[in-house]
């Protein structure tokens, strides 16, 4: 019998039920098996055991693989060394695998480059990540900028436009947090989402960025989620973050 024929609860090997979830490829998906990552039913998953994910309670890391076809919506606090993207031909470290346990094949919202940190949203819900991320939309981001420099006389330039990459930008606010004799640290909002547009804001006004963390998106903030760790957004999370262009679930 064809896979495509198979009946929905009928028993699988539980590497190709998280296969066909998007939680991992057949061979990620034993590995992680194999380190006691997967369980069955509370129990550990073995390889080579068989499934019915329409009756078996399947985890990953102790969160219940996402029924397909089930929408989800993450926050991710992400560390500085992983890169925004799905896969990477050059064997660096991606975003993706820091959330391999969300039971569901998702996908980045936006970017932050690999030396930023803090807030990214991940989901599989196209309409979703398009009213979040397409600059019309003009989510605001606030970000957390530790900069060597005259942070306080930068802070008067960035709030004025300038250019960027021969486009006009602006800060929507610039707040000095801290003053340090040779730096300082800067929250700095923007509406535009242009690739790396902080740190060549602050370039351009004399600062050297010593780090950068994103903190929130609209009004959605970060909080006390840990680095490299990641969380459900609730429903007015949700909601506040894609408005009228939610998807109804």
């Amino acid at each position: 019998m064809a896979d495509s024929d198979k009946v929905p609860d009928a028993p699988q090997r539980i590497h190709k039920i998280l296969s066909a979830h998007g939680a991992a490829s057949r061979r990620e998906a034993e590995r992680m098996i194999q380190s006691g990552r997967v369980t069955v039913n509370s129990l550990p998953a073995t390889i080579g055991q068989s499934a019915c994910p329409g009756r078996d309670e399947i985890a990953i890391d102790g969160v219940l693989l996402a029924p397909i076809g089930e929408l989800v919506y993450i926050m991710l606090n992400k560390p500085r060394g992983y890169i925004t993207t799905a896969k990477d031909d050059r064997g660096r470290k991606t975003v993706m695998e820091l959330v391999a346990g969300a039971g569901a094949r998702l996908y980045p919202v936006g970017r932050l480059d690999m030396d930023t940190e803090g807030l990214l949203l991940l989901t599989n819900d196209g309409r979703f990540a398009n009213a979040v991320a397409h600059p019309s939309f003009e989510k605001k981001k606030t970000y957390e900028v530790h900069v060597h420099g005259d942070a306080p006389g930068a802070a008067d330039m960035l709030r004025k436009p300038m250019e960027v990459d021969s486009h006009p930008v602006h800060a929507a606010s610039v707040t000095v947090k801290e003053r340090k004799a040779d730096g300082g640290i800067l929250h700095i909002t923007i509406n535009e989402g242009r690739n790396r547009q902080v740190r060549k804001m602050c370039e351009s006004c004399g600062l050297k960025v010593l780090s950068l963390k994103r903190l929130s998106i609209g009004t959605v903030q970060l909080g006390a989620l840990g680095t490299g760790k990641w969380r459900h957004l609730t429903e007015n999370e949700r909601r506040a973050l894609c408005g009228s262009n939610c998807t109804k679930v």
